[in-house]
């Protein structure tokens, strides 16, 4: 059962033995409670007041005083004019978190049918990676995973992109300028020694322009 479900039950049962009222659990509601005061759930006791037939702030304490009496999982509260504030218990929380945790399944909806690519991080195969490129990579599978959680089924793709003009760059450039040069006589990785020919073309054009 819902926290607030299982609170909106012990108003209604406090109505009952406090007023002597049989309250309908769909007039009873609980909000937020305002982040400049303690709690958790506000519950409003304005509109009951003609049941209560006492002030605010007495309507409140009653109520307050029945829940924590009652209701393991209110530990305590506050009082601010007609807002009841309910503090809850602490152990709430880590057996809301135990079972989320239990919970293999959670936040994932059930398959839709249909077919995504993500597609990511397809580097330039032209020179070498670097932190920017890891960024990618975990925005790329985050976003991945986002989609299989919602239901779809997700193809992850790597465009290994070899074929363009940053590619004819790196290749004009050593051809003009490489001299036979290989990665084992420079002492460079392949990628690194792709890419210095890929800066000696931006180079060199530069000069040229």
């Amino acid at each position: 059962m819902e926290i607030q479900e299982t609170i909106n039950q012990g108003i209604q049962l406090a109505f009952q033995n406090i007023f002597n009222h049989d309250l309908p659990l769909d007039q009873i509601s609980l909000a937020p409670t305002r982040k400049e005061f303690e709690g958790t759930y506000t519950f409003v006791v304005f509109p009951y007041l003609k049941i209560s037939k006492t002030t605010p702030e007495a309507t409140a304490t009653l109520i307050g005083d029945y829940l924590k009496e009652n209701v393991a999982e209110v530990a305590g509260f506050n009082v601010v004019k007609g807002f009841l504030n309910l503090e809850l218990n602490n152990m709430i929380w880590v057996d809301v978190f135990q079972k989320l945790y239990a919970n293999e399944n959670i936040g994932q909806l059930p398959a839709n049918g249909q077919k995504v690519m993500v597609e990511y991080s397809s580097p330039n195969t032209n020179k070498p990676l670097h932190l920017g490129h890891l960024r990618n990579n975990f925005l790329g599978f985050s976003v991945a995973n986002i989609l299989e959680a919602n239901g779809y089924e997700v193809i992850k793709a790597n465009l290994v992109n070899d074929r363009g003009i940053h590619i004819c760059k790196s290749m004009v450039a050593y051809q003009h300028f490489g001299n036979g040069e290989t990665p084992a006589s420079s002492g460079l990785k392949g990628d690194h020694l792709a890419g210095k020919y890929y800066v000696i073309f931006d180079q060199e054009y530069k000069k040229q322009v």
